[in-house]
């Protein structure tokens, strides 16, 4: 596969196993469609870039997966599939839980030509502002041990609203309380040393 990063791999080896035939299988599509393309983590998730820049990416979640257009509002082929408004997952197809919720291939593979298109007339659009975030609530116990490691704690309130969301719901979506604590001190090593939840796949 041309242009391929190793990282995605990773990132679909880690994913819920029903995930990853669905990541695979996008994956595939896009490089059918735009056999230039290349593969990036950006934000934590894979992404494919062409000509410079982004042209759609996608990512898996502990029960469904995503995927979606960075100018899907230009992309006239979808015909209603993609969802520009009221998304009730990222991306612009919901919530992808097997082959399939995704449009048909010859489908898929129409829009991400159209998408490749865009990129290659220059074509931009202006990404709005997101909607209000709202503020990641770290539970007692994490606060109380950051509470005992400063740099630890020092990284945590100046951290980005979804660096502070992916260690929150790691560490809080732990199925027991030995899993919570050793992830909880993982977290404090990670984050005195400035590292994000998913460190290992950034650039």
């Amino acid at each position: 596969m041309p242009r391929s990063d190793p990282r995605i791999d990773a990132y679909i080896d880690k994913a819920a196993p029903f995930a990853r035939p669905i990541l695979d299988h996008i994956r595939s599509l896009v490089h059918q469609a735009c056999p230039e393309v290349e593969e990036k983590i950006k934000w934590s998730f894979p992404h494919f870039d062409y000509k410079g820049e982004m042209m759609c990416s996608m990512a898996a979640f502990k029960a469904h997966c995503a995927f979606g257009f960075w100018k899907a509002e230009l992309i006239r082929s979808s015909q209603g599939k993609l969802q520009l408004a009221d998304r009730t997952a990222m991306g612009n197809l919901g919530k992808i839980t097997g082959l399939k919720d995704l449009p048909s291939d010859r489908a898929m593979i129409k829009m991400i030509q159209e998408a490749c298109a865009l990129n290659d007339q220059g074509i931009k659009v202006k990404k709005p502002e997101p909607a209000q975030k709202k503020e990641v609530v770290a539970p007692e116990y994490l606060l109380q041990a950051l509470a005992k490691n400063k740099a630890a704690q020092k990284t945590f309130d100046k951290a980005s609203y979804s660096f502070r969301k992916e260690y929150i719901e790691w560490i809080t979506e732990a199925k027991s309380e030995t899993t919570r604590q050793s992830r909880i001190k993982t977290a404090l090593d990670w984050m005195a040393e400035g590292k994000g939840r998913n460190w290992k796949y950034e650039r």
